[in-house]
């Protein structure tokens, strides 16, 4: 009797370490990261009562991080997405979504309605909740996943040099 055979299915590592997909997860994390900065880097006196809003720091510490953040999660949301770098800017992306995290459940914890400061500066946009948690969880995941990637693929910087 002859066995019969199964449908040829593409392996879970070979998805995980496609190339493309790679680059597109890339391309949207990055992205994520530097539309937030925008609005951030625009006002950053905005930011800094967004980050006061947490009730975790004062308004020194507060104003450091409303200035040194949002250039950071400029510089590595397009480290990504050009592929300078691209496992550091993982990283210190990876990082920052722990810590956004760890906020948004310490205030959810504590009672606050606030808003993240995510995207907006406006106090009544984009308010923390459930959502947000898993958004940002799902981020964490693409980006321990990029963590650990061996071939970036595709590096833009590699396409502009080449195209001189």
């Amino acid at each position: 009797m002859e066995k019969e055979q199964l449908p040829n299915r593409l392996p879970v590592k070979s998805i995980l370490t496609n190339t493309v997909l790679i680059f597109f997860v890339r391309l949207i994390l990055g992205a994520i990261f530097v539309v937030s900065s925008l609005d951030k880097i625009a006002d950053p006196d905005a930011f800094t009562l967004s980050i006061l809003n947490y009730k975790v720091i004062g308004y020194g510490l507060a104003t450091a991080t409303a200035t040194i953040l949002p250039p950071l999660e400029l510089i590595c949301g397009l480290g990504l997405i050009l592929g300078i770098y691209p496992r550091s800017s993982a990283f210190l992306i990876t990082a920052m979504l722990v810590v956004f995290t760890i906020m948004v459940i310490s205030a959810l914890v504590r009672g606050l309605d606030i808003s993240c400061g995510c995207f907006s500066q406006d106090p009544n946009v984009d308010k923390i909740g459930y959502l947000k948690i898993l958004e940002n969880s799902g981020m964490i995941i693409l980006g321990i996943w990029l963590l650990y990637v061996r071939d970036y693929g595709i590096a833009l910087m590699r396409l502009f040099r080449q195209n001189k």
